[in-house]
């Protein structure tokens, strides 16, 4: 059995940036070669990696590199802000933005393979770190922005939000710092209503259709609630039927007649909405998606006047547009 020094722990240490006891604990299992030794601790890390693959990675930092027209934004992700506020995690972070703005791989999949200072791939330099912390680590996000003028807002106060925005053009700073901010704080899905995928649409249809059907036929069943002398919000569930009839809220008669009211009402009325005011109404409650939901229709957050983001726009510079934004919260 090879003789395992301090100077060979501190060795494999600076190798390998694990702890103290994980390096001599490898240099023993690897009988002094410390090949052998770094090949553990990186399987190590993949142990712990798949050990807590379902692990919430809410904590880390975000970070965005702007190099000519164009920029990168990533966030690099951990299970607690102890392990988010280390020297080790946030150097680990500003490297892994340096490589994806270096290489500006397609996606998370091809920045995982890029090469680090070192030479090994980011996947690689990630199990090493999650071996040593014990926590999950994982790239949340990644995305890049190509353009002519584009502006990076990171929040400043958590490094967990952060946002690109990119311009035709060159535009005043303030205003592309404000329209930065404002991806970053009402997260649009698009840049306008015609760029938001029919699916999105379809999607938002469907359920629009059947939240306008729910809220129809619970009006219709309130509405006979109310007209037997039952509170609706005593009824609104089994549960509370149960538990208020036990509090004298209702009588035993009261729940029964409750229960067979919620029943036949809302089989009527469910059987008998009108389809088309139904799409009407459901068709305007997309109208309404579109606006809240979409950059060029959201009422801009930076001005104190009601003004869209798409006039705002104009006020300051009748050419500019937004072609292209980026955006990542660790909280959401």
């Amino acid at each position: 059995m090879a003789n395992i020094t301090a100077a060979d722990v501190m060795k494999l240490r600076k190798m390998t940036s694990a702890g103290m006891m994980d390096c001599k604990n490898a240099l023993i299992e690897a009988d002094g070669d410390f090949q052998k030794a770094v090949d553990i601790i990186r399987e190590k890390g993949k142990m712990v990696a798949a050990k807590r693959a379902d692990r919430e990675t809410s904590e880390g930092l975000v970070l965005s590199r702007i190099e000519g027209n164009k920029a990168i934004l990533v966030a690099l992700g951990c299970e607690t802000d102890f392990v988010a506020r280390t020297e080790g995690f946030q150097a680990l972070a500003e490297a892994l933005a340096d490589v994806a703005m270096k290489n500006f791989p397609a996606d998370v999949e091809a920045l995982k393979a890029c090469k680090m200072a070192d030479g090994e791939t980011v996947e690689k330099e990630i199990e090493v770190f999650t071996g040593k912390t014990g926590e999950k680590l994982s790239i949340v996000y990644y995305g890049k922005v190509e353009a002519p003028y584009i502006y990076a807002y990171i929040h400043k106060l958590t490094g967990k939000l952060g946002a690109l925005a990119g311009f035709n053009k060159v535009v005043d700073e303030s205003l592309a710092k404000g329209i930065a901010m404002q991806v970053a704080s009402m997260n649009p899905v698009a840049i306008s209503p015609e760029q938001v995928s029919q699916e999105m649409l379809d999607s938002e249809f469907k359920v629009a259709v059947q939240k306008t059907k729910d809220e129809l036929v619970q009006k219709a069943i309130n509405a006979a609630l109310e007209k037997a002398g039952i509170n609706p919000a005593h009824v609104d569930s089994e549960a509370h039927i149960e538990s208020n009839t036990a509090k004298g809220w209702l009588t035993p008669e009261q729940a029964n007649q409750a229960r067979e009211i919620i029943k036949t009402v809302g089989e009527a009325k469910a059987a008998s909405l009108p389809a088309q005011m139904v799409e009407g109404i459901a068709k305007g409650r997309v109208q309404k998606f579109l606006k809240e939901s979409t950059l060029s229709e959201q009422d801009y957050q930076m001005s104190d006047e009601k003004i869209s983001v798409k006039d705002a726009i104009a006020k300051a510079d009748k050419e500019a547009q937004v072609v292209d934004f980026k955006r990542v919260s660790l909280s959401d």
